[in-house]
């Protein structure tokens, strides 16, 4: 399990540091899912209000953003067209 829990996080951020505003960023997930948005948007800012903050931001994940769909095109054109794909191919 990857520590440390992020309920706990934002709960002990609010009660026990006296932070008033928090924005979250999930930078280890490239689109919003279930866990994103669920978990941590909602959840999470339910938990942060109730400790004590006042208010909560959660950054959009990076989603069907062009620049990003273009890098993961770039990225597959490049495997596909790399020795490593052509050479495992003739196999």
């Amino acid at each position: 399990m990857l520590q440390p829990y992020t309920d706990r996080t934002i709960v002990k951020k609010a009660e026990k540091e006296g932070v008033k505003k928090l924005a979250i960023v999930t930078p280890a997930f490239v689109s919003d899912c279930l866990e994103t948005l669920e978990e941590i948007a909602m959840e999470g800012k339910e938990e942060f209000l109730e400790a004590g903050g006042e208010e909560f931001h959660t950054v959009p994940c990076i989603n069907d953003n062009e620049e990003w769909v273009q890098v993961l095109a770039n990225w597959i054109h490049e495997f596909a067209t790399s020795k490593h794909l052509a050479s495992s191919n003739t196999q």
